[in-house]
């Protein structure tokens, strides 16, 4: 088995481990990061946000834990109007308070970053759907439109896997060593895509933002969290919901999705049938995810 290795080969590779020939060598530099813009809030936490598109209506969107502007864009590149994509405190450039941090916390960055837009729709990948979930308990009305891509946890914390990934990933950036980083951020990767062009532009991209802006440790303590203390808050939700999840993802149980939208009253449910659909499925998930919101 080729396994997977790091740093990647000087000419930009990658090179295989083991016999066998090697893949191929070409590949496209990586864009530059588009300009982005830190904005003050009224709790007092500025956050990062990059605004792109223009008119009505206005889409917010939430990104993962460890995770940021950059990974959630391609979730908009077909959905009309205005986009704000913007990075949760302890992200990025965005302010990390002192402090463990709460999901009430993201959830105000989150209201407060679609106020300040006047955003009527969102998204909300892993953790940005859990943020989403926190906000939707408290204003069942406060979006038109809602996706929650992978949801991770309703109203019960995540599994110890997901917690020991997460833990492992906190410590490998704050050591500084982009070995250990880059072995954390590959296990993000399908087999079949490491060792590939495409692996590696995704690893480095990743290892620049991760290795340049940091995590903050009050990350640390929201995988032992719910966003919910109970999902029955959810019933008052009025805006059509398109939940989205997959089998096979240990951070991302497909149950979870299932239970979201079962408690959601206007939700309709898509699961794939195998992980990493943002390598397998990429075309058919941006699709689907502009369909509804534009709908």
């Amino acid at each position: 088995m080729r396994g997977f290795r790091w740093p990647p080969p000087p000419d930009g590779g990658p090179r295989t481990w083991g016999p066998g020939p090697g893949a191929p060598r070409t590949g496209r530099p990586a864009l530059p990061d588009p300009e982005t813009e830190v904005v003050a809030t009224p709790h007092g936490v500025r956050l990062e946000q990059l605004v792109t598109g223009s008119g009505d209506p206005v889409t917010v969107f939430a990104h993962g834990l460890g995770n940021g502007i950059a990974t959630t864009r391609p979730f908009g590149s077909g959905v009309t109007g205005r986009r704000i994509f913007f990075q949760f405190r302890g992200h990025g450039r965005s302010d990390a308070p002192p402090g463990a941090w709460t999901y009430a916390d993201l959830a105000r960055d989150l209201r407060a970053v679609a106020d300040l837009g006047g955003a009527t729709r969102a998204f909300g990948a892993s953790l940005g759907a859990g943020a989403l979930c926190h906000l939707l308990g408290g204003s069942p009305e406060r979006f038109d439109r809602l996706v929650l891509f992978l949801p991770a946890a309703l109203d019960q914390p995540r599994g110890p896997d997901a917690r020991e990934r997460i833990s492992g990933l906190l410590a490998a950036v704050a050591s500084g060593d982009a070995s250990a980083v880059a072995e954390a951020v590959a296990v993000e990767l399908p087999p079949t895509v490491r060792n590939t062009p495409a692996g590696w532009a995704y690893l480095r991209q990743r290892l620049d933002h991760l290795l340049r802006d940091g995590l903050a440790p009050g990350l640390a303590t929201l995988p032992e969290q719910a966003p919910l203390p109970d999902r029955a808050a959810l019933a008052a939700v009025t805006a059509p919901a398109l939940v989205i999840g997959c089998l096979g993802d240990d951070l991302h149980p497909a149950s979870v999705a299932e239970e979201l939208a079962a408690a959601l009253p206007r939700a309709t449910l898509h699961v794939y049938d195998r992980p990493g659909i943002l390598w397998s499925d990429r075309a058919d998930l941006r699709r689907r995810i502009s369909d509804f919101l534009n709908g």
